[in-house]
């Protein structure tokens, strides 16, 4: 006999799925596949239940991954997860039921194809983490907060905020993610997640006069300046430089701007 399958479907958070991983092994569910709320799709041949979000449950899980995978590893579990690709919830459930069947930690195992696979998606993760941290510009607005847009390939925001919150300690600042619709903000303590409502007419890849201070178009326009006059065309070395800066991103850098 078939087992019929279980679709989970959980609000898209770590912590709603790790609570999805600990009612498989509760409810000892063999088929499953998980998807996420926000794209709920109805199906003819399973069973769909919504996983509601429990913090117990999911720290259980984490706590027991963390006891049989070293530090590297789960931190390439999380990675992963933030990669938002189709179905990685799947891989990422073969990943941990191997790592609590293993006897030793199993994230060095490159010959294991979960391993390998689940960790060079953590790696291109990592990468898009670093571009972010490197090609944020943040624009001082008349609320006299300093204001970024981005729209990252992965979810980055949650591995990126440390990195601002102590390079700029100083200014009450906001990064938003206009793909996924919600941001970081720092008020000077503390870093919290937050959803805006943009205005209609605001066109995140220009720096008017109607939202940003006349110091920061100044500031702007002194900036491409310099850039310009920096930049010796004899040396241009085009294909070398999108490789580090990759096009996509260019609409967000202030240099870039004509």
């Amino acid at each position: 006999m078939i087992s019929e399958e279980h679709i989970l479907v959980y609000d898209s958070t770590f912590d709603g799925f790790l609570t999805c991983v600990f009612e498989i092994y509760e409810l000892k569910l063999k088929q499953v596949s998980f998807q996420r709320k926000n794209q709920k799709q109805e199906s003819l041949f399973g069973i769909s239940t919504e996983i509601i979000t429990d913090l117990k449950k999911a720290d259980r899980v984490w706590q027991g991954v963390k006891n049989k995978l070293s530090a590297r590893g789960s931190l390439r579990l999380y990675y992963a997860f933030l990669s938002e690709q189709s179905q990685v919830e799947s891989l990422l459930l073969t990943y941990i039921q191997q790592a609590l069947k293993s006897t030793i930690p199993l994230d060095s195992d490159f010959g294991n194809e979960t391993v390998l696979k689940v960790s060079q998606i953590a790696k291109s993760v990592g990468r898009e983490k670093h571009r972010m941290e490197a090609f944020v510009r943040f624009k001082l607005t008349k609320d006299d907060i300093y204001f970024a847009n981005i729209e990252p390939d992965f979810d980055v925001l949650p591995l990126i905020s440390k990195h601002f919150k102590s390079r700029y300690a100083d200014q009450k600042w906001i990064i938003y993610d206009l793909k996924r619709q919600y941001g970081l903000y720092y008020d000077l303590e503390k870093v919290d997640v937050i959803n805006l409502t943009l205005p209609a007419n605001f066109d995140p890849t220009q720096t008017t006069n109607e939202f940003f201070t006349p110091s920061e178009i100044e500031f702007q326009t002194l900036w491409q300046n310099y850039f310009q006059s920096t930049n010796i065309v004899a040396r241009r070395n085009t294909k070398l430089h999108i490789q580090h800066v990759p096009k996509r991103y260019w609409k967000y850098l202030s240099e870039k701007k004509p």
